[in-house]
């Protein structure tokens, strides 16, 4: 698996453009690479993005800038996809206990294959009881990818009122997710 770009585009659902007075985002061309812990995926973002690995059991490596992040979690291991597509959206910004049960989804479990790897997508709204970098709703987008021995999360998070308003921030979270690959 190559580019993640057919499946990253098929589901990308577009909504009202348009920003809020004083709120811009321009494109940052995607031009540092990194590379997850245990340097299996590699993925870029614009420059000036903090990026953390985690190793562990479970392997987690997050980039963060712009009013979004990209959170990759990885498992050595092929754990099947839907349990692993059930993780992968268990991934939020804060613990269940400040998370808003209010769950709304934009699409649910669309699926597919790349090559040798099978593949769910999902995307939704959580709401957090306080705000996180500025906003307490965010636009979280899970594809998960199992095959090939591994099981990976590739999720997207951005700010909700900067995905409603932003063609551009819209535009940066899929290339985001499409910048994954393997080596």
């Amino acid at each position: 698996m190559k580019n993640l770009g057919a499946v990253v585009l098929a589901s990308l659902v577009a909504l009202p453009a348009g920003l809020a007075a004083g709120e811009k985002l321009v494109i940052k061309p995607l031009a540092q690479e990194h590379w997850n812990g245990s340097r299996t995926l590699r993925f870029k973002t614009p420059e000036g993005w903090l990026v953390q690995n985690t190793s562990g059991q479970v392997e987690v490596t997050e980039a963060r800038g712009d009013g979004m992040r990209l959170r990759l979690v990885r498992w050595p291991i092929d754990m099947g996809l839907d349990s692993t597509h059930a993780d992968c959206m268990l991934q939020r910004l804060a613990g269940p206990m400040e998370t808003s049960l209010d769950v709304r989804y934009e699409y649910d479990f669309v699926g597919g294959e790349i090559g040798e790897r099978r593949v769910l997508d999902s995307a939704f709204v959580v709401e957090y009881d306080a705000p996180i970098d500025g906003d307490k709703k965010w636009r979280q987008r899970n594809l998960t990818v199992v095959g090939a021995g591994e099981s990976v999360c590739i999720i997207t998070y951005v700010r909700n009122g900067m995905w409603k308003k932003s063609t551009a921030a819209r535009k940066l979270a899929a290339s985001l997710a499409e910048s994954v690959k393997w080596p």
